[in-house]
């Protein structure tokens, strides 16, 4: 029996699958309309219709893996489950004080998030343990009990547990936990010594909170869909994307919903890490333009680049993609650092109060879509003003299942756009275009020249919906000097959940000066992390050659408020190991911020392992081989509109899939794909890889 790996990613407009046969490495593909009021109804059409239009059985796929964003959605839109927080007398307030930091500092009408538990539903028990994990006072199980039953009268479905000092020390926390689950066994229970047993206090219960406050939501949703997918007739469970780049098995996911906020943006970077390793390109620059948003991610000697500090919430997304801290609430599981902004394909463009044109970052999303979609939106987006300017063909979108309306975009651009600007609607188009690229180029910066990293050194590799149309627009002023156009480009986050590995992060808080450490407890530690990773793999059926296991030290020198992670040997340290993490800490404290300071003295202040599962990798297919002229493949010619060219000129358009290996298309030219579009503007030219893949520079000649 033929093997099939199938791998779904929602999104804001719509959502993908992608059904890949294990063997050759074919694919297919199915996208269907993102249904926002009930993402499982989507989730279920995605993978009915891609195992139908294979003539697939369901029992032929071996793993089915899903990226959501129930968990964000939940956060952002304030839907999280009525929760409960126990914590140490005296920090009650803990939730309500938050921190120093302001997004704004001279913003005097800022206002902090709401915490996400409210005041009169946090409880203060008698308790305390001194930083070095000792027991200041006892644990008084009388009022944890009293609490508890408090608790209950309030018809909580979640209980959070965060005491101080516990990730030194958590056994207040445990016993909590255990008389918790002796008066209300149904309550959903988080213990911040499980989720997060890190130091800075605010950020541990954020993240107990935020954890404790999903799980109602996500266990009955995930369960939900092992129901529905069992009852189709898939024998291979459900398997949940992390917001650091693993997979995890529904059950898991139940339990860490705080691990999968970010779980489908991750899954693209994957995709461009794995693709970037497989053609030569180890540091990659991942750039996925959706329909609602764009996402861009940095991967360096193929691992990708993972936040320090990740904030969740509607204030937390900055339409200027600049993530203002202290505007949302601090996440603290690993996430793979990206920069999020509001510029997709059904991004709004809307005049402000000063006559200014604007882009994002609200969105037309799946419900009602862009104006040119027919399906109730009339307010003018990105996809609007690309078709107007002839860039995507109104009869061959989604290849031709669905035919766009080109009168109703330009409708819609001339009523809320083009008639305020006083300007014609194509170029009213072209700005939206060209404002829409300037919000992306300064995420792509951020990302990459603000993290200490030179674009010019890194191939970007640009997917999504949107991301072929925009890319070529982009890169001239980044002077990225290579871009690589995966096949399939709109479905690549979901194909990137199936080149996706089984994995679990472990961390605890150690604090010690790097010349005074304790190398047989820290060895210990390692040692209790990777037996815990080691027996979670098997239970999860990964055998023990497939296992990987990665180590991990926070850094700093000491007195700094934030640490830099270094990777260390897997095997028992020993001293020198230590001073070669040292003195690799100074050369990427000066990559990372301009300057280091060998002689100051560093010290440790995190210890984190990560538990591998390796699942076996799809195979690319080689596509056949051709000359160097694409003509074979021309479909039509059409006038698009490029603003270095000063209006519409005649372009060829092609068809990606009868490209063939070694074609090289020399711009002004559009590719046209099922599910994307590829613009060569005019002076760059694209050649064709043996995998299909179109990979754009400027000519050597």
């Amino acid at each position: 029996m033929a093997q099939y790996r199938l791998g779904v990613d929602i999104g804001g407009t719509f959502t993908d699958g992608v059904l890949m046969k294990l063997e050759t490495g074919e694919l297919l593909t199915s996208k269907v309309a993102t249904t926002p009021r009930d993402l499982a109804r989507g989730f279920l059409h995605a993978i009915e219709r891609a195992v139908s239009k294979a003539a697939v059985s369901p029992e032929e796929v071996a793993q089915l893996v899903h990226a959501t964003t129930v968990a964000t959605n939940a956060i952002i839109e304030n839907k999280v489950a009525k929760s409960a927080l126990v914590t140490t007398k005296g920090f009650r307030d803990i939730l309500e004080i938050q921190r120093q930091i302001r997004p704004a500092l001279y913003d005097l009408f800022f206002d902090k998030p709401a915490p996400l538990i409210p005041r009169y539903l946090c409880y203060e028990v008698a308790e305390r343990m001194t930083a070095e994990g000792e027991v200041l006072e006892p644990l008084v199980e009388d009022e944890v009990r009293q609490v508890v039953r408090q608790i209950k009268k309030e018809g909580v479905e979640a209980i959070a547990v965060c005491f101080l000092h516990s990730y030194v020390n958590a056994a207040h926390e445990q016993r909590t936990g255990e008389i918790i689950k002796e008066e209300l066994p149904e309550v959903y229970l988080t213990l911040s010594s499980e989720i997060n047993p890190e130091f800075r206090e605010y950020f541990r219960a954020s993240t107990t909170v935020i954890n404790a406050s999903l799980m109602p939501l996500v266990a009955r949703y995930i369960e939900m869909l092992q129901k529905e997918i069992a009852s189709r007739g898939f024998k291979s469970g459900l398997y949940v994307m992390q917001s650091a780049g693993g997979l995890m098995t529904g059950d898991v996911a139940r339990g860490k919903p705080a691990f999968m906020v970010e779980s489908g943006p991750a899954a693209g970077v994957i995709a461009a890490s794995t693709l970037g390793s497989l053609l030569g390109f180890p540091n990659v620059i991942s750039f996925d333009m959706g329909g609602t948003t764009a996402k861009a991610g940095l991967v360096e000697r193929g691992r990708p680049k993972l936040a320090a500090n990740y904030e969740v919430g509607s204030a937390a997304m900055s339409p200027d993609a600049r993530g203002r801290k202290g505007s949302g609430y601090p996440l603290n599981t690993p996430v793979i650092d990206l920069v999020e902004i509001g510029a997709g394909g059904g991004s709004i463009a809307w005049i402000d109060t000063g006559g200014s044109l604007r882009v994002g970052p609200r969105s037309a999303g799946a419900d009602p879509g862009p104006a040119c979609y027919r399906t109730g939106g009339v307010l003018p987006t990105v996809t609007d003003a690309n078709l107007v300017l002839g860039r995507i063909d109104p009869d061959y979108f989604l290849g031709g299942e669905m035919k766009l309306d080109r009168k109703a975009a330009e409708m819609a651009l001339a009523e809320h756009c083009a008639k305020a600007l006083g300007k014609d609607v194509v170029t009213a188009a072209a700005g939206i275009v060209e404002i829409a690229n300037a919000n992306m180029i300064r995420a792509l910066k951020i990302v990459s020249v603000e993290r200490g990293y030179d674009p010019r050194e890194y191939v970007l590799i640009a997917f999504g919906g949107a991301g072929p149309m925009h890319v070529n627009g982009i890169v001239k002023e980044l002077m990225v000097p290579k871009v690589i156009i995966p096949m399939n480009p709109g479905i690549t986050s979901a194909l990137g959940l199936l080149m996706t590995d089984l994995r679990h992060d472990y961390v605890m808080t150690y604090i010690c000066r790097a010349d005074r450490i304790d190398l047989d407890r820290v060895n210990s530690i390692y040692r209790d992390f990777a037996s815990q990773g080691r027996g979670l793999l098997s239970h999860e059926g990964v055998k023990s050659q497939d296992m990987l296991f990665a180590k991990f030290m926070d850094m700093r020198y000491v007195g700094q408020s934030y640490e830099l992670t270094l990777p260390l040997p897997d095997k028992e340290l020993n001293t020198r190991d230590i001073n070669n993490a040292v003195a690799q800490f100074h050369k990427e404290h000066e990559r990372a911020y301009g300057h280091c300071a060998p002689e100051e003295p560093v010290q440790i202040a995190n210890l984190k392992l990560s538990a591998t599962g390796l699942i076996a990798k799809p195979k690319f297919r080689e596509i056949e081989r051709g000359d160097i002229s694409p003509e074979k493949a021309l479909r039509s010619r059409r006038k698009v509109y490029f603003a270095e060219a000063g209006g519409f000129v005649e372009c060829p358009t092609y068809d990606r899939y009868r490209l063939t290996w070694g074609n090289m298309i020399k711009g002004p030219a559009i590719v046209d794909d099922k599910d994307a579009t590829t613009v060569v503007h005019p002076g760059y030219q694209a050649a064709v890889d043996k995998f299909g893949n179109l990979i754009l520079t400027l000519p050597t000649e």
